[in-house]
């Protein structure tokens, strides 16, 4: 044994002995600190809760046109020092504003300390629909606001479409093309026949007449300037693009043109 190597060991563990008390010490206070800070952010919170700075204080509606902000704050069941700010579920309550049929896309934002933002997104205008000598603007999903208005720049006047199955599903055929396009056309109106219910007939602003079906309309309509630009501007007739696609000029079948007419 060598009793020199014990004594050193002895005074090794008797110096660790005072730092390994300060770092238990040290350790303890660092808990006591963590447990005082939690127990006074519970108590926050908890006063936080009771008070009238956890509610919605502020409800502010932007983007909004044909849609009120009194409807949207309505569908949204936010009430203003009533509604939890930080409970809030964004996502439901911009589902529910959704479904009003005009609002295409609502997006909710918090604001600190409580205040809430509605960003809402309409559906466009695409086209016109007349009733009885009266004009009405027809959005992109179809829907008809109740205002009366005069045809602008928006798109073509739709006529004799009664049908809201059939104008919706003529909506997103025209939402489909480019606005100098939609610019082109000047009246589509819908003329079922019995073999066809989704016949329509077209009026163009360069005086030719298009005939076509709701169904393929929009694909078939992208090829109107090529198909033009094929033609004599001196010869206007019917462009038909129901099925094969060919040109008839006026006059040249006076019974096929008359037949046109009637329907």
């Amino acid at each position: 044994m060598n009793p020199g190597h014990d004594r050193e060991k002895i005074v090794n563990i008797e110096e660790r002995i005072p730092k390994i008390k300060e770092q238990r010490k040290q350790k303890a206070n660092r808990r006591l600190i963590s447990f005082i800070m939690l127990f006074f952010i519970m108590v926050l919170i908890i006063v936080y809760l009771q008070t009238p700075i956890s509610k919605v204080s502020t409800i502010s509606v932007t983007g909004n046109e044909n849609v009120s902000k009194k409807e949207i704050i309505e569908l949204s069941d936010i009430n203003s020092g009533d509604t939890e700010f930080w409970s809030l579920d964004k996502t439901k309550t911009e589902k529910k504003i959704q479904q009003n049929k005009l609002v295409k896309k609502a997006e909710i934002s918090k604001s600190l300390p409580n205040k809430i933002n509605i960003a809402i997104e309409e559906y466009k205008a695409i086209a016109y629909l007349e009733k009885d000598n009266v004009y009405y603007e027809v959005l992109e999903n179809g829907s008809v606001l109740p205002n009366e208005v005069t045809p602008e720049d928006a798109g073509p006047i739709l006529v004799n479409w009664t049908n809201a199955k059939k104008r919706s599903q003529m909506a997103k055929q025209l939402d489909a093309l480019s606005n100098s396009l939609k610019q082109s056309i000047s009246e589509i109106y819908y003329t079922p026949v019995k073999m066809d219910e989704n016949r329509i007939k077209l009026y163009m602003n360069d005086g030719y007449v298009v005939t076509a079906s709701i169904k393929t309309f929009a694909d078939r309509m992208k090829t109107y300037p090529s198909i033009i630009s094929q033609l004599s501007s001196n010869k206007k007739g019917i462009i038909h693009l129901e099925v094969a696609t060919y040109f008839e000029e006026f006059g040249k079948n006076n019974k096929a043109a008359k037949k046109e007419d009637e329907n």
